[in-house]
């Protein structure tokens, strides 16, 4: 298909150069309409105020309750593109005039800015999506622009506004033709329909050589920004998580289990941010360095939020940065225990300022002096910064092997970028599997570079035989890690806060398109909310009841698709909704119960989700798409309550009723296999498992109370959130902890013994000397001597015993500390040049 295009491509390139090119007089009536358009501003927007405090939320839900028991109809927000538009002013009928007559003469700009007015609504342009896939059909029959070809793909893919019916084979023949000229959305759309197998079998390497070309794109462009490259913000969130999940707060994954203890957005733990950032404030004013850097940070990162303001959190660095240092660099006399940590962190974030000229003039010689400073307490972006500097002779001589001695430490602390800089020191020099092993690190922190470095060696096969598949999934990661470059989540975001529920919805639509999970989350979920309340034959039973509603808002099958496609990624919520789509024969021909216990079981056994246990166990009490048995209904309610505890109440309650359903069939002769009690025996933990619960309390503990551990710094802070799965790319445990704690327990071990010797000696003598007195008082001589020399034969073999067991027990604790020393040998060690090999010949 792409050769047969390639060969297709000249040849209409020749036609569209035959096609009249627009008079130069159109060009005038073009740039006319755009000033007036210019003078117009915003956008048309169907958008509705969300509540606020408890009036306005009690005047909300008065409203809301007012139409669903009176007038029968879905709340505003479900009307996404139903609501009636006003009619353009004459400034913006004029612009149209003139844009209008230009595209009547091909005119290829006035084209393109009557499709963007029509399908988003620019310049409070009145959306048309048929009169946008016209415009969009012209430019891209005109001279086959990619953007119009990506659009018109779009439109058929998703038949969106009814501007189209849906037809997915002219989608993919519009995306390909987008594709291979270079357009990224449709790359990205031809990778994931390739790698999922929409409208098309699957076929991975068609999935990596179109996410191969956005993947070198995305890395082109971190690349291209200053030292450290560009920040990856990440902008993608589901809008349910919001409220606790689809499934509301304690009912959902992002708000259960595991995630109950970080809390959701609507939990405790999540204040409203205008307090947040008064009371960190209040405690910083008071002389808390904590809040001070706290501070920094948040005005540093941004977020949805808080806008950045980066003068802001220089100052707080720089207060922090002082609490230590004086102006010369001196440090202060008796600073207070822990500011030089929070000081060197300070000084690594005021660095990075000066070396990137972030809203200041950026000054290498600046940067670096902070860096040597923030070195002196090991600090790692501190190190890792200058290294950077380094090893490409920013400000200071060009030294890659002096660079690798300061990536060496950095690395050591788990900084992300430092090991991937390491990574490609060695993997210049050939050594593949370091290189990999420090990528490998590197990726469970979710940087960009480790994910491209990964899928290029899979993709070559280079030091390990070649992976098609795992080289798709790092590259497909690579493109969405970049979703500032080639998705509109931040315009999506922001409509979505200001209630344009319309706008939110087209650009998740785009990126869902493009495989973006969270894109595919958000369109179901607003798809889903914008369904009306009622079914189709209670509102026509109901002549009074208002039906206008988008054809695009209640497509439910539509909303199914998209489930779907997240639960695809890993979305488990999403899994269990389609259970409930194909239960209740939303978006289907009819219900389907059997598909629908297949998904409930597929969410079930990974044992996250105790909705879907609990709908599992209802459905083998009532006998609903599997076979009726009480005792499997049991196991499932109780694995629920295992799973997430606030589940407690709707569990009792049904073990409740099904206990009575259970005795009813045993006394009344039932077929139903009846509850079967089990015996409950609660295992003894191993010594392997109480290490690995005090580590994972232990590491839970730290997350929570320390505020200084940070995620890598110079890439996005998502901690390595791999897109449409579950935190955590590794769960091992830290073997330099673990190795620590059995130092420890052999040194204790040691410790008993000495003791349990001590103890044995002090009993020997005692009995010694009971002897000595039995002996003095026995009449017969020859048999007190052969009970001394039975008792001096029986101490010898407990001492020789003992010294054995001493001696092995030193030998496990020498053995131990040898095995103490760090990852990397240290500077003068013999085996230093040999392991700093990325270094040499640069």
């Amino acid at each position: 298909m792409r050769l047969l295009l390639r060969r297709l491509l000249p040849l209409l390139f020749f036609v569209n150069a035959l096609l009249p090119t627009p008079a130069s007089g159109q060009a005038g009536d073009v740039h006319e309409a755009y000033d007036i358009l210019r003078g117009l501003s915003g956008s048309t927007r169907t958008s509705f105020k969300k509540p606020s405090g408890i009036l306005g939320h009690s005047v909300y839900y008065a409203k809301e309750l007012f139409f669903l028991l009176f007038m029968n109809a879905p709340p505003q927000d479900d009307l996404l593109i139903s609501n009636p538009q006003k009619k353009p002013g004459q400034p913006l009928q004029r612009a149209v005039k003139l844009l209008e007559g230009a595209a009547g003469n091909n005119d290829t700009d006035a084209i393109w800015l009557l499709a963007e007015m029509n399908f988003y609504g620019n310049f409070t342009h009145p959306r048309n999506y048929a009169e946008a896939l016209r415009r969009y059909q012209q430019l891209a029959q005109l001279d086959g622009n990619s953007s119009a070809q990506h659009m018109v793909g779009f439109m058929y893919a998703t038949g969106i506004g009814g501007a189209v019916k849906q037809d997915q084979a002219k989608a993919m023949l519009y995306h390909t033709f987008a594709a291979e000229a270079g357009d990224a959305r449709s790359q990205m759309t031809m990778g994931y329909r390739h790698h999922i197998g929409i409208a098309t079998p699957r076929n991975c390497e068609e999935a990596v050589y179109h996410y191969k070309k956005v993947a070198d794109k995305a890395i082109a462009f971190q690349r291209s920004g200053p030292p450290g490259g560009h920040m990856m913000i990440k902008e993608s969130y589901r809008y349910a998580d919001e409220l606790g999940g689809v499934y509301g707060e304690g009912a959902s994954i992002s708000s259960s289990g595991p995630n109950a203890k970080r809390g959701g957005a609507t939990s405790d733990a999540h204040a409203a941010f205008d307090d947040i950032l008064e009371y960190l404030d209040l405690m910083s004013r008071k002389g808390d360095l904590k809040a001070t850097f706290s501070l920094g940070k948040l005005y540093y990162d941004g977020s949805r939020q808080l806008k950045r303001d980066l003068r802001a959190a220089k100052s707080h660095f720089l207060d922090v940065a002082r609490a230590y240092w004086a102006k010369d660099g001196k440090i202060k006399n008796d600073p207070p225990p822990g500011t030089e940590k929070l000081a060197s962190k300070a000084a690594g974030y005021l660095g990075r300022m000066f070396l990137r000229g972030e809203g200041i003039e950026p000054s290498y010689a600046i940067a670096a002096t902070w860096f040597r400073r923030g070195i002196s307490n090991g600090d790692a972006l501190c190190q890792y910064s200058m290294g950077l500097m380094h090893l490409h002779g920013l400000g200071v001589p060009r030294d890659p092997l002096k660079a690798a001695e300061y990536f060496a430490p950095a690395a050591d602390q788990d900084l992300a970028s430092a090991q991937v800089q390491l990574g490609k020191l060695f993997l210049d020099q050939g050594d593949v599997r370091t290189a990999t092993q420090y990528f490998e690190l590197a990726a469970r922190n979710g940087h960009i570079e480790a994910f491209y470095y990964l899928a290029e060696l899979n993709n070559q096969g280079v030091g390990r035989e070649r992976s098609c598949s795992v080289a798709a999934v790092y590259y497909k990661i690579v493109a969405e890690k970049a979703e500032g470059v080639f998705a509109a989540f931040a315009d999506a975001n922001a409509a979505y806060d200001a209630g344009d529920l319309e706008t939110a919805l087209v650009a998740n639509m785009m990126a869902a398109e493009q495989g973006f999970e969270a894109g595919q989350s958000n369109v179901a979920y607003l798809l889903e909310s914008a369904q009306p309340r009622f079914s189709e034959k209670l509102r026509a039973m109901l002549p009074f009841a208002r039906r206008k509603a988008s054809t695009l808002a209640t497509d439910a099958a539509l909303a199914l698709v998209y489930w779907t496609r997240a639960a695809k990624q890993s979305n488990i919520d999403a899994m269990v909704k389609m259970g409930d789509y194909y239960l209740l024969g939303l978006g289907t021909s009819y219900p389907d119960q059997e598909k629908a216990a297949a998904c409930y079981q597929a969410a079930a056994e990974t044992m996250q989700s105790a909705q879907a246990l609990w709908n599992l166990g209802w459905m083998h009490e009532n006998g609903v798409g599997v076979e009726q048995d009480f005792h499997l209904a049991k196991r499932f309610y109780d694995q629920a309550y295992e799973t997430n505890e606030e589940a407690y109440l709707p569990v009792q309650l049904s073990l409740w009723k099904l206990r009575a359903r259970s005795w009813w069939n045993g006394v009344s002769g039932g077929k139903v296999k009846g509850i079967v009690e089990e015996p409950n025996e609660k295992k003894s933990r191993t010594i392997t498992q109480w290490i690995a619960d005090f580590l994972a309390a232990d590491a839970a503990a730290a997350a929570y109370e320390d505020i200084d551990h940070e995620p890598d710094d110079w890439d996005d802070g998502s901690a390595g959130d791999m897109p449409g799965g579950d935190d955590g790319f590794y769960d091992e445990i830290d073997e330099g902890i673990l190795e620590s704690l059995v130092i420890i327990g052999l040194a204790a071990a040691l410790a008993g013994l000495v003791y349990w010797r001590q103890q044995m000696q002090l009993r020997r003598r005692q009995a010694l000397a009971a002897q000595d007195q039995a002996q003095a008082q026995a009449q017969a001589e020859g048999q007190g001597q052969g009970q001394g020399q039975n008792q001096a034969q029986d101490q010898g073999q407990i001492d020789a015993e003992l010294d054995a067991v001493m001696a092995e027990a030193e030998e496990l604790l020498r053995e131990g500390q040898a095995d103490e020393a760090g990852l990397f040998p240290e500077p003068g060690d013999p085996a230093w040049n040999d392991w700093v090999v990325g270094g040499i010949g640069h």
